[in-house]
């Protein structure tokens, strides 16, 4: 454990990065209308701008929590915080789509490294009875992050290209890396067994393979033939996950976990609600860009309505979750979200954006009243021994729920659009096809109603099972 002199400037170091990492996942939705404009790309091609990002953390933040047990949690933070940095800059200047998505790539896999590390370094950091407190604010460093994210990225894009969105986080990344090298703990090393190389693999594989077999399916560019090797290679891939991790001693995933049905119900439900949120956050900038013709400030101002319904109900969702119970704040969440989707399934292009934020609003608030208690709920429901590894497959959800979200949105909305319009894409919008935009998009949000209904179901079944004695909860980058 560190010096306590340095408790507090390590705090400031991991929350910095771990802020910043998380304002990226969300900041960027936003700026897609425009690098689709300069780019003059297709939905299915800038999507990845998104997905890469996503896809990223989700295959590697297991990989990396592991490693830093062996290499040393300082030292992963430490370079994740320098290739997120260089990664930014590589974005601001990209000359090219193909390369922005290269850079993100990169940005992410940096971010992914602080994500792992960050909440290991504050559990070495930070004195047992003062944990709670240390954890808990970076967890509201992860939500100012998700949560600022729109409203900043459409300030800026008031100013600026969408490429200041990039430049901003560059001297963050390397002012507070040069910071961490000086202030960190040195790199203790917790774990010298072997790597799961062959799972990590494995599990990246079938991401990359699902997502590529999603978001080419509208694609007149891929065949039939091309698209069903694709996914049955991502199903192999996932099999070879699966049978990787079930003989490993100390497997990257722990495969017991979900031998408890209220946990595997509870993280499924996380996974959609995802899907849901995301689905939405892809797509309305759209229409209030393309269909409304907002400027950047003013999308970025309805699009707060979701985190700042989010900020100011999940503490009263906390506290109706430890007196009514998680099942049912978990599941009547997910059927506020699902309501406030299907709402936006009648906007036209005569709505106003206040009624839009109106629905916005709706849709944070069940995602306020689902994801505290359903996380306690996952934490609640392990045994001590495998809460770390439930606290990593929570945050991993999370990532996938975004990332399938994504995908399955940008997939609908092209075959929809395209099916309306005779072949045309997004990019190649005109007023004169404002209809067939909001046909796609009714259609397309109806499909993430359905995940939300999926997602409710889900909940609703996991029971009321007694919890297990509280966990002490370790963070994802600790072993396992």
């Amino acid at each position: 454990m560190s010096s306590p002199a340095n408790k507090w400037p390590t705090f400031l170091i991991v929350a910095t990065g771990v802020f910043m990492s998380t304002l990226d996942s969300s900041m960027v939705n936003i700026a897609l209308p425009f690098i689709m404009q300069e780019f003059h790309s297709s939905l299915s091609d800038t999507q990845w701008v998104v997905m890469i990002y996503l896809l990223t953390i989700t295959a590697s933040l297991l990989f990396w929590g592991h490693l830093s047990d062996r290499l040393g949690r300082s030292r992963i933070y430490t370079a994740g915080l320098l290739i997120f940095g260089l990664g930014s800059l590589a974005c601001a200047y990209a000359p090219a789509l193909s390369f922005l998505i290269f850079a993100r790539f990169c940005q992410a896999l940096g971010g992914a490294m602080m994500m792992a590390a960050g909440p290991a370094i504050i559990k070495e950091t930070f004195p047992r009875e003062q944990l709670g407190r240390g954890l808990g604010l970076i967890g509201m460093a992860v939500s100012l992050g998700l949560m600022s994210g729109p409203s900043l990225g459409g300030f800026l894009l008031g100013l600026a290209s969408w490429r200041v969105l990039f430049f901003i986080t560059v001297p963050l990344g390397l002012i507070f890396a040069f910071l961490a090298i000086r202030i960190l703990p040195g790199p203790a090393k917790h774990y010298t067994g072997p790597l799961d190389w062959l799972g990590s693999l494995a599990w990246a594989a079938a991401l990359v393979l699902f997502c590529l077999t999603l978001t080419h399916a509208s694609s007149a560019n891929w065949s039939a033939t091309r698209l069903l090797l694709t996914g049955t290679a991502g199903a192999a891939a996932l099999c070879c996950f699966v049978a990787v991790e079930s003989r490993l001693p100390h497997p990257l995933l722990s495969l017991q976990l979900f031998r408890n049905r209220h946990f595997s119900l509870a993280i499924t439900s996380a996974v959609l609600s995802f899907m849901v949120l995301f689905a939405v956050i892809l797509l309305i900038p759209f229409h209030l860009d393309r269909v409304l013709g907002l400027p950047p400030s003013k999308i970025g101002m309805v699009m707060l309505a979701i985190p700042s319904s989010i900020l100011l109900v999940s503490p009263l969702a906390g506290w109706l979750s430890d007196s009514v119970g998680a099942r049912f704040i978990s599941t009547l969440g997910l059927s506020v979200s699902t309501l406030g989707v299907l709402l936006l399934t009648t906007i036209e292009a005569t709505t106003t954006p206040l009624v839009i934020a109106g629905h916005l609003l709706l849709l944070g608030l069940g995602q306020a009243l689902f994801l505290s208690p359903n996380s306690a709920s996952v934490l609640s429901h392990v045994e001590a021994d495998t809460a770390g590894a439930a606290a990593a497959l929570l945050a991993t959800a999370r990532n996938l729920g975004m990332l399938l979200g994504i995908a399955q949105a940008a997939l609908l909305f092209s075959l929809f659009f395209r099916g309306e319009t005779n072949g045309l894409d997004l990019r190649d919008f005109r007023p004169e096809h404002t209809a067939s935009f909001l046909t796609a998009l009714h259609a397309t949000l109806l499909g993430a109603a359905l995940s939300g209904l999926l997602g409710i179901t889900a909940s609703w079944l996991r029971g009321n099972a007694t919890p297990r004695t509280p966990p002490a909860v370790r963070p994802p980058g600790q072993r396992f």
